[in-house]
């Protein structure tokens, strides 16, 4: 059966499936389609005559994109495609090549590169910590993608006023280390598998000519995320021909901190002066609400990137406007996201498609624990689950210890936070942070955990503040957050969201400092942050909220500022949570507006009179004290002294009720609903 591979395609992917064989550039935003487009151009130039099928080779930058072309150009009529990723492709030529090129057999792939580069690392005397040798070995393939070596590693990072991991004259000794360590055991990694492939086709004419007698027809994806080595082998394979099609978006560019760069798509004008350009704008995958903030966010760009501004076009119906909601502190933020996600997982929404995405891993713990009170299934995409990362494993530990040794409490004078400061300078949390990387990381998940201390800290004085009570409140954390092995929600960094896409979008913490990040000081890094936003606005489908805090911890000074990139899009007349959940943030009995995390969780002015009967407060206090020694966990861990009187003076008659009132999670309602129930009507 013959497809039609020009039905259903618009104007411009029409164009590009039609233009002639040569050098042709299609830029493609968010959902436009580019993945349908290319895999018809492929098909449409082998279904022509222009290129066989053998031809031809495609590449793109993950092994899911590569499947997925595969498969589309199967179901095209065009199975036999090479559609591989760089690394893919360079390694299948190698292992052809090298007997002949070089002699004998292929070396082996590294498997394990942080063995090698602990190994380098020691004999430089720089730090073997796991966080630091992940640092290292992404400094070395960061190197290697920009055609760096040990000898130019430090002339270059001060040229570029790159932040470095550790000093660069002691990072550029730790590559040098591992170069000669990789080349004595005959060994190659992932970036050599294109260098090698590079100097094989530059420097052997008769290799170089037999391939380019076999391969006359190059695609390129995600053209903007070509690093300076993948475009030297993009060259290798062409050598001086131009038949290419390349396909991009340069407001998409979010990997420079990798070697990514989108010079070469936006040069392409210039490099092939005779070459087709094509613009795809029309959006599919978006609503007109969530196309129009896209639009919006990125119309601010400036710098090179700006110069090729796609500007989409929403295809789709209208949909629900995207939401804007300030909170005072991040707890909150993560409560009003589980409670909004709960609320559409009740009434028909997939999980799998709804998504949390942040700026960095470290963000992830508040919405992990959020989730899991609400009852909601999670998935990490990207990351490991908080208390599972290394860091905080080892943090736990000396916090354990630290009690021991002061049998819970803490010494003459300090306060919690101070000793736990203390305790975690041992395990790498310094006063300040990290550049950026994996240590950066590690600092941010640190932190953290002193974010758990001061919020401990700052409960009421009836709640102990010291070593025992945190490490008791951290271990039920932990223990909480394992979610069901089922689908859920997902939860991303805006890196780990590139490429995909959900119905629902929450993007969270969107603060100066965050995003951008405090490191993001160059007017090009600024920009990069930027197109991050614009990315995870454009992972929408249907909804979009974007919410920020104004504390990191509950109850905390309210300091931060939302994300400049939200001006002139967010209400300027938006002061907090209180105007974009006006059912929750006002006083039940004046309707004053609430800021206090208390007054909102008990639904009146500190000032108002309580309704609560106080028998029933004392019948709570009671059978709170006696559950938390059951379980031996304290008193606040059961629930806090803002919430008893709030379930007090609500009254809850049922389930639904109970977890209506802030701070009554899924997990909570299961273990102490029946009993709470009981108690009330019992009054």
């Amino acid at each position: 059966m013959t497809v039609d591979l020009l039905a259903g395609l618009d104007d411009g992917q029409r164009a590009a499936v039609l233009a002639p064989s040569g050098p042709v550039c299609v830029l493609a935003g968010a959902g436009t389609g580019k993945t349908r487009t290319i895999t018809h151009r492929i098909a449409h130039l082998v279904a022509t005559g222009a290129h066989p099928v053998s031809e031809i080779l495609a590449v793109t930058f993950t092994t899911r994109a590569a499947g997925e072309m595969r498969i589309r150009l199967r179901d095209l009529g065009v199975p036999g495609v090479q559609a591989r990723t760089f690394h893919s492709a360079a390694l299948k030529q190698l292992r052809y090549f090298w007997p002949r090129a070089v002699g004998g057999q292929l070396w082996p792939v590294v498997e394990n590169k942080l063995r090698l580069v602990a190994a380098a690392a020691r004999r430089a005397n720089a730090g073997t910590d796991a966080a630091t040798l992940r640092d290292l070995a992404s400094e070395i393939e960061w190197s290697k993608a920009c055609l760096i070596t040990p000898d130019t590693y430090v002339a270059e990072v001060a040229r570029r006023r790159r932040d470095t991991p550790v000093a660069a004259d002691l990072v550029g000794k730790v590559f040098a280390n591992y170069e000669k360590a990789r080349v004595q055991s005959e060994q190659l990694d992932f970036d050599d598998l294109l260098l090698h492939t590079c100097a094989v086709l530059e420097e052997d004419e008769d290799v170089a000519r037999e391939f380019r007698a076999r391969y006359r027809c190059f695609v390129v994806d995600e053209y903007q995320d070509v690093t300076p080595l993948q475009q030297r082998l993009l060259g290798a394979w062409l050598g001086g021909r131009d038949q290419l099609t390349v396909v991009g978006d340069a407001n998409q560019t979010i990997y420079s901190f990798a070697g990514a760069s989108p010079t070469h798509l936006l040069d392409f004008d210039r490099t092939y002066p005779n070459a087709t350009i094509v613009r795809l704008e029309r959006d599919y995958r978006s609503t007109p609400q969530v196309v129009t903030l896209a639009n919006r966010v990125i119309a601010a760009a400036q710098g090179q990137s700006a110069r090729l501004r796609l500007k989409l076009t929403a295809v789709l119906p209208p949909g629900p406007e995207a939401t804007f909601t300030e909170l005072p502190d991040e707890p909150a933020e993560a409560r009003n996201v589980a409670e909004k996600a709960a609320a559409l997982i009740a009434a028909g929404q997939p999980a799998s498609g709804i998504a949390v995405l942040y700026r960095i891993n470290a963000q992830s713990e508040v919405y992990e624990k959020a989730l899991s009170d609400a009852g909601v299934p999670y998935l990490i995409r990207g990351g490991e689950r908080f208390f599972a990362r290394p860091e905080v494993r080892q943090a736990l530990t000396a916090l354990r210890r630290a009690s021991v040794a002061a049998d819970g409490g803490l010494p003459e004078g300090r306060t919690l936070v101070d000793v736990v400061r203390a305790v975690l300078a041992d395990v790498g949390l310094t006063e300040e942070p990290p550049a950026a990387g994996a240590l950066r990381d590690r600092w941010e998940s640190l932190l953290a955990l002193v974010g758990v201390a001061e919020d401990l800290a700052a409960l009421e004085s009836t709640v102990p503040a010291d070593l025992g009570a945190l490490v008791a409140e951290l271990e039920q954390r932990a223990e909480a957050q394992h979610a069901p092995s089922v689908e859920g929600v997902t939860l991303a960094s805006l890196h780990a969201a590139k490429g995909l896409e959900w119905d629902v979008v929450f993007l969270v913490g969107l603060t100066d400092g965050t995003l951008p990040i405090q490191h993001a000081e160059s007017p090009e890094e600024i920009e990069e942050e930027r197109r991050l936003l614009y990315v995870g606005i454009t992972r929408a489908r249907t909804r979009l909220a974007l919410s920020w805090a104004l504390s990191r911890a509950e109850g905390g000074r309210r300091t931060r500022r939302r994300s400049r990139f939200l001006t002139g899009l967010a209400p300027e007349g938006l002061a907090g949570a209180t105007r974009a959940r006006p059912g929750q943030s006002r006083c039940r009995m004046c309707n004053g507006v609430l800021t206090a995390p208390a007054e909102i969780k008990i639904g009146r002015c500190e000032n108002c009179p309580s309704t609560a009967d106080p028998a029933l407060v004392d019948a709570l206090r009671a059978w709170r004290k006696d559950r938390s020694a059951a379980s031996s966990v304290p008193a606040y861990v059961v629930f806090s002294d803002a919430t008893l009187l709030a379930i007090a003076e609500r009254r809850p008659a049922d389930g639904a009720a109970l977890l209506a009132i802030p701070g009554i999670g899924r997990t909570k309602l299961d273990t102490y609903g029946s009993e709470v129930l009981g108690i009330i009507s019992a009054s």
